[in-house]
């Protein structure tokens, strides 16, 4: 049993390596992605180890670093007809994105698990792509995850960016059981090479069949479990979620701010529950670059010289799960940050958070300092 055990954790242990070889393979110049037919096939995929240290937390957290993430994909695609994606998360382990997308005169329609559509910072931004280690707390404690559905995008229209999607039955882990119907609208009505003017709406409304809702968030580090806010289970017959968005890009500065909004519509004699966030942050890529914006979203800056690109960073969010009877709590918090952007597969991040939170009468301002090295390719 032992060496069964021993032999497993070293098969973990060397999933990290199988994901660098590619990055390191196309670092050197070689492709990881081939094509045949007309049809590109490649692979693509995020590792990255964190460090999580904490102060002034009444021993509320235990020092941590480890694995953040560990995600490699799979696909097929043809420019203009279609797109077949498989990822995996080895360190979470569970399915990411796994879908089939398909490009016609009348829109794209994805069918799979997918990302859902309120919570720009998740559903916009990839895994390597974030500014910050960690999103929001707002976007921590009101993001739906990624569903099994389908989902159609129209961007026919200049300037605008339309969808609407559905999902139904369990995700791939058989967990969430349920149906939610979403929308979602972007427009761009300044977007060029230098600026981009960014504004988005999205609501959505989830029917759990197991009757259970829970609004709560980290403090703003992952590789703690421990939550200092937290509604609870809520009984629950559906749940809303609305999302407004807005972003001015103009060469290496980006202005960017989100407000959430979620609320839980309880069962007839139990308290109805209304909860909200928002964020506001300044990032300045020190270095001169702009970052790339597509499909509505901001991607990494690429390095416009050897030494690579540099940026800097501050947000402020504020989280309220405190609504009549209810008291989830409230966090708030400063994050500062910056990033090195090394060639495009090397990246290094690091944050200082100061957090203050009240739940249920007990206050808690911790500091933390977080530091990251991503690869990705």
């Amino acid at each position: 049993m032992t060496s069964s055990l021993t032999a497993a954790r070293g098969g973990l242990l060397a999933l990290p390596l199988l994901l660098l070889a590619p990055a390191v393979a196309a670092a050197a110049g070689l492709p990881t992605s081939f094509t045949a037919g007309g049809v590109e096939y490649g692979a693509k995929g995020t590792v990255q180890y964190d460090v999580n240290r904490f102060a002034d937390d009444a021993g509320a957290f235990e020092d941590a670093d480890d694995w953040r993430r560990q995600e490699l994909y799979l696909f097929a695609r043809r420019k203009g007809s279609f797109e077949l994606t498989a990822g995996y998360d080895f360190q979470a382990e569970a399915w990411a994105d796994v879908f089939l997308k398909l490009e016609t005169a009348a829109g794209d329609f994805r069918a799979g698990q997918q990302k859902t559509l309120v919570g720009w910072e998740d559903y916009g931004t990839g895994t390597s792509s974030t500014l910050y280690l960690e999103r929001s707390a707002a976007e921590n404690a009101f993001y739906q995850g990624r569903r099994v559905g389908l989902e159609w995008t129209w961007t026919e229209l200049e300037n605008w960016r339309f969808a609407l999607a559905g999902y139904t039955g369990p995700d791939l882990e058989d967990e969430n059981d349920g149906t939610t119907v979403a929308g979602r609208v972007v427009h761009t009505p300044i977007a060029d090479d230098t600026r981009v003017l960014h504004l988005g709406a999205s609501a959505s409304r989830e029917r759990r069949d197991d009757g259970i809702a829970r609004f709560r968030a980290r403090p703003n580090a992952a590789l703690t479990d421990v939550r200092l806010v937290d509604t609870g289970r809520l009984a629950s017959d559906s749940i809303d979620r609305l999302g407004l968005e807005a972003a001015w890009r103009d060469g290496p500065l980006l202005l960017q701010a989100e407000l959430l909004h979620g609320h839980n519509d309880a069962p007839s004699g139990q308290p109805d529950f209304t909860g909200r966030g928002w964020y506001a942050l300044a990032s300045w890529v020190l270095t001169g670059e702009t970052r790339p914006y597509t499909n509505a979203a901001f991607g990494n800056p690429k390095p416009s010289r050897d030494t690579g690109a540099f940026d800097v960073q501050l947000r402020y969010a504020d989280l309220d799960l405190d609504d009549g009877v209810i008291r989830g709590g409230r966090q708030r918090d400063w994050t500062l940050g910056t990033n090195w952007y090394w060639g495009k597969h090397l990246k290094l991040q690091a944050n200082y958070v100061w957090l203050k939170t009240d739940h249920a009468g007990v206050s808690l301002d911790p500091e933390i300092f977080e530091a990251r090295v991503q690869f990705a390719f």
